[in-house]
């Protein structure tokens, strides 16, 4: 099976926040789609071993934050590298309780939907569940934040939970290096020397040991003694 063709799919990113009697938490995720127009339902694939699956399957409900293109890397490393039983996401964030009682994320999005599951599909490692929409509005103008962009762009990795990891991993193996680069052990964010960090103030072109010792990984927040040699 050639995966490149996986690779043609495209892809948005979201959070994805759920819970109940004041247990709430989120996820960045980037399977998500509109199913039906009448009843508008939407879908959503969640790892099994994430804290939001645990929170959905209680509560039966969910909202979604489309990002903007804007959304800086170590807020995207938040809710897609760490886990909601151990840190508290949503405590430094801005949001607003929605119709569900759910907590929608306002920081960084466009937009929002909120649903009530009306279903599910088992499929493994995930679920898709099924979502009856029942409010959703504009938060602010701008250009949604695409997968594509976010790991052309931004230099982004695929969490180990994510759908589409084994094929986005399979990709960077494959891709010629161009220069050296430096891989965290945290996440598996990649220092590209030609793309920098401009959200964390490292211009393109900037090698690694030149990046000051202050600087952290921009997903997940790692110290740089946690970067090895791509």
């Amino acid at each position: 099976m050639n995966r490149a063709a996986l690779h043609k799919i495209t892809y948005g990113l979201y959070i994805i926040t759920a819970g109940q009697n004041g247990k709430f938490s989120g996820q960045i995720a980037n399977s998500l789609f509109q199913v039906t127009s009448n009843p508008a339902t939407i879908a959503v694939s969640i790892n099994k071993e994430n804290y939001t699956h645990e929170l959905i399957t209680a509560g039966r409900k969910f909202a979604v934050s489309v990002l903007s293109q804007e959304a800086p890397m170590i807020f995207i490393g938040l809710f897609g590298f760490k886990s909601g039983r151990n840190v508290d996401k949503l405590k430094e964030v801005e949001t607003k309780t929605g119709v569900t009682g759910v907590p929608i994320v306002l920081d960084h999005s466009l937009s929002f939907i909120e649903a009530e599951v009306q279903g599910e599909l088992n499929c493994g490692t995930h679920t898709i569940f099924f979502g009856k929409i029942v409010e959703a509005d504009i938060i602010s103008e701008g250009e949604p934040l695409t997968y594509a962009y976010y790991q052309s762009v931004k230099g982004g990795k695929s969490s180990k939970n994510a759908p589409t990891y084994i094929q986005e991993e399979t990709k960077a193996k494959a891709a010629p290096k161009a220069s050296t680069r430096y891989v965290c052990s945290v996440c598996g964010y990649v220092y590209d020397p030609e793309k920098g960090d401009p959200d964390g103030g490292i211009t393109p072109g900037t090698a690694f040991e030149d990046i000051p010792d202050s600087w952290t990984c921009p997903i997940c927040g790692a110290q740089k003694d946690n970067f090895e040699k791509e």
